[in-house]
């Protein structure tokens, strides 16, 4: 029996606050509950590239930071 690699198959979803929304856009993160009960977290534009998984505190602890970080841009 083939095991499913987590990362590539759960359900990613994305923000309804999204740029241009829907399937084909926009400037976002997407992400998805794991089987193990960790968050997963993926550029949409590049979803084969890497992904961060986080258990639940950690999850919350990096969306606090980029919460924080948003409105002076993290590229700073």
């Amino acid at each position: 029996m083939t095991q499913r690699d987590p990362l590539k198959q759960p359900h990613w979803r994305r923000s309804s606050y999204s740029g241009g929304g829907g399937d084909t856009g926009g400037d976002c993160v997407e992400t998805a509950l794991l089987p193990d009960g960790r968050f997963a977290f993926r550029d949409s534009k590049r979803p084969d590239a890497a992904v961060l998984a986080f258990g639940r505190a950690e999850a919350a602890s990096w969306l606090r930071y980029v919460k924080a970080a948003e409105p002076r841009g993290l590229a700073e």
